[in-house]
């Protein structure tokens, strides 16, 4: 079974797309207030902790198939996640947020939180390979995901220039990590 350590990895891994997009909320926004973060952090929480339960779903319907290749399955979702994320991070662009702005719609946010947590879907599917408790895991991503995202939106201004694309690099090479571990473990046991 995956441990907390794990969980809490991945977690912060999946949480880095939240925590960009809640640092460019941050910067773009006026009146950064804790209420205001919290909301957005809530949001993006809430995504990012439902995808993973959908993505487990699908791959615990598809497992039978599956199980004699299932670590070569999560290895590979989670090396094109993680890839996607690192390739992400280095072509984004480095430019500062245009005007400042006051309003956070909740349809705009939304879209933004369904947005980065895609990836929490397919990391799902890797979850329902292994011996995981979706429901702790989806807890354990929701959380780490609304913390992060809340503090992304309060260090926005201050930041995410600077940090938004070494956060997606890091966060994408910790899931390839992740499923690397996950590969070893299966070749080796």
């Amino acid at each position: 079974m995956a441990g907390i350590l794990t969980l809490g990895a991945l977690g912060a891994s999946l949480s880095v797309d939240a925590f960009a997009a809640s640092l460019g909320k941050g910067a773009t926004e006026q009146g950064n207030r804790w209420r205001d973060a919290v909301r957005v952090g809530a949001v993006f929480g809430f995504f990012e902790a439902i995808t993973p339960a959908i993505g487990y779903f699908l791959g615990y319907m598809l497992n039978d198939r599956i199980v004699a290749y299932d670590h070569w399955v999560a290895f590979g979702l989670l090396l094109a996640v993680g890839a996607y994320m690192v390739r992400e991070a280095l072509m984004g662009t480095d430019e500062p947020a245009t005007e400042p702005r006051t309003d956070i719609t909740y349809w705009r946010l939304a879209v933004t939180a369904i947005a980065t947590s895609i990836d929490a879907a397919a990391v799902g599917i890797s979850l329902a390979l292994m011996d995981v408790n979706v429901w702790m895991a989806c807890l354990i991503i929701g959380g780490i995901t609304t913390i992060v995202a809340t503090s992304g939106v309060m260090l926005g201004k201050h930041i995410a220039p600077h940090l938004g694309r070494y956060a997606g690099v890091l966060g994408g090479l910790v899931l390839v990590a992740i499923g690397g571990s996950i590969l070893f473990q299966h070749l080796t046991a």
